[in-house]
């Protein structure tokens, strides 16, 4: 008997050459079409200005051998005779490849597009790039979950009686890690109510820094300090933040003192001086000046005004101006400022007793 008339498991061996033959030759041809496809997509990229056909050629570009492989082996299948189990076997393996593969597809669609959107929105409004990136996490998670019920289905698992059973071993999974999904139910409300977005400067108790990233677990922020600050989403929620990132202006309110010495016509003088050294200055709003108590050693002033402009350096610029211009006009006035001093009264009292 010849060689390729030898039967294996129910086909002959040119059978299963063939069916072979067709597997190595349907996944090499598919492999180099994905890889041609993506080349010449990638090349039609760098000369076009949309992002579609970048999102798609990198979508493309994650097409597995694997599942190339997989289809090569159902296209060599139908060169044999397989009994209808088998064929059922080869074809479930192939449709559940198919959707894995999909769900790759689609994900990275979404990963890149979502990314994208958000490197626009970042620079105009960091609390819509925050609430892209847990629709991103939202996304992904609704997405694999379809993949995995389709896949299931197609294996002939009873989905409705598998969700009924989920539901309540879901119960018991939610008790078990109540505090992991109370973290991620806070990153939620974090999102959707946004008390604070990438690049906030918060205080939160003793600590501060900027917002550097909002997980679905825990924020980190960057301290002045330089190192990283973590805390549980849980526990930004209920804590009492300040939030310096929706600082649109700074309230200014500062004091100084001057002796008691300088006359009332001087004294009459420093609310106008301290309001000209404010007025001077740009990015300010003038709100008072005042002589507002008689302190222990000083007679006190205060002033108030604002900086139109959050900006902590910008602030602490415009302070020292002020202070500087006060200073020169104190000395053009020849006003004292005050310190720490203290008057001893000595009074001698006449016919007292000689000390022995």
């Amino acid at each position: 008997m010849p060689f390729f008339d030898t039967r294996f498991l129910g086909n002959t061996a040119r059978q299963w050459a063939i069916a072979v033959a067709v597997l190595v030759v349907v996944t090499l041809v598919l492999r180099l079409g994905a890889r041609v496809v993506v080349s010449r997509l990638s090349a039609l990229a760098r000369r076009t200005a949309t992002e579609w056909d970048d999102i798609v050629t990198a979508a493309l570009a994650e097409t597995k051998l694997v599942f190339l492989l997989i289809v090569g082996i159902y296209a060599g299948s139908l060169a044999l005779n397989l009994s209808e189990r088998a064929h059922d076997a080869v074809r479930q393996a192939t449709i559940v490849a198919f959707l894995i593969q999909a769900g790759l597809w689609i994900g990275v669609i979404l990963t890149r597009w979502l990314e994208s959107y958000r490197k626009r929105e970042m620079q105009e409004d960091p609390a819509t790039a925050t609430t892209v990136s847990a629709l991103g996490f939202v996304g992904k998670a609704l997405l694999w979950t379809a993949v995995l019920l389709l896949a299931l289905d197609n294996l002939g698992v009873n989905i409705t009686a598998l969700i009924a059973g989920l539901g309540v071993g879901g119960i018991a999974v939610a008790l078990a890690l109540q505090n992991i999904l109370g973290d991620l139910f806070a990153s939620l409300s974090i999102v959707l109510d946004k008390p604070f977005v990438l690049g906030d400067f918060l205080i939160i108790d003793d600590h501060l820094g900027n917002v550097e990233h909002i997980g679905l677990k825990t924020t980190r922020l960057r301290s002045l300090g330089g190192e990283q600050l973590i805390f549980s989403n849980s526990d930004l929620v209920k804590s009492r933040l300040r939030n310096f990132g929706r600082m649109y202006q700074r309230r200014i309110a500062f004091s100084l003192g001057v002796t008691y010495h300088t006359s009332r016509e001087k004294l009459e003088l420093i609310p106008g001086i301290i309001r000209e050294a404010i007025e001077a200055q740009e990015k300010t709003r003038f709100d008072r000046a005042h002589f507002k108590t008689y302190g222990d050693f000083a007679l006190n002033f205060e002033a108030v005004y604002y900086v139109t402009v959050p900006d902590y350096n910008t602030y602490m610029d415009i302070q020292q101006a002020v202070n500087l211009r006060i200073h020169e006009r104190f000395e053009q006035e020849k006003i004292e400022f005050a310190y720490p001093t203290q008057t001893l009264f000595v009074v001698r009292q006449e016919g007292a007793a000689a000390k022995v």
